[in-house]
């Protein structure tokens, strides 16, 4: 069954879970809301979405250099030092800086884009429909559809996650916030490239 990117959209709001488990489950459920999230539920995802409101003070700054040539530094919080020294842990934050290294992300969360570089990539997307010719009713969705796009390649939450690309990292993050039992947060990062 197709499901609409509105009803995962509303199930990923109810529940926290990433885009592809929320649209897995509806396909499984037959787009029935309450069998999704009861779905979700049985996997344990859903209970990760609960975990994100508790503080993040503890953690790990991870480090990653690629050939000499790109580095990266990344500061991830959890709830506990002892979390922050659980393997599980510490293999996620690698993880991390790795995708950092190889996918270049601009922010980490699609809220983190500031207003000037929303306004600007939309400006730039509607010129590009306009030159296509497409009437001015349909431009709107098209713009919206290029800044899914946008936000898929300049967030790190958003981007598939470079060793299991049919999930993001905001799924691969939440698999570990079931799996380990506390609230995980990436609260910054910061790229090198040689000569850059």
């Amino acid at each position: 069954m197709a499901v609409s990117a509105e009803l995962v959209k509303e199930l990923r709001e109810k529940t926290g879970v990433g885009f592809m488990e929320c649209k897995s489950a509806l396909q499984e459920a037959n787009g029935d809301m309450e069998k999704a999230i009861t779905i979700l539920r049985k996997k344990g995802l859903a209970s990760a979405a609960k975990k994100s409101g508790r503080e993040t003070k503890d953690g790990l700054v991870g480090a990653y250099i690629h050939n000499g040539k790109i580095g990266v530094m990344i500061e991830v919080n959890c709830e506990t030092d002892f979390v922050a020294r659980n393997p599980d842990f510490q293999t996620l934050v690698k993880d991390l800086a790795m995708h950092i290294a190889a996918s270049d992300p601009r922010f980490i969360r699609k809220e983190d884009v500031t207003e000037d570089v929303l306004a600007s990539e939309r400006e730039i997307y509607r010129a590009q429909a306009q030159a296509t010719g497409k009437p001015e009713n349909v431009l709107d969705k098209i713009v919206e559809g290029r800044m899914s796009k946008y936000y898929s390649e300049a967030c790190l939450l958003e981007q598939p996650f470079v060793k299991e690309p049919s999930i993001t990292v905001l799924d691969h993050i939440a698999a570990h916030i079931q799996k380990i039992g506390e609230n995980i947060q990436v609260r910054r990062f910061v790229r090198y490239k040689l000569g850059e």
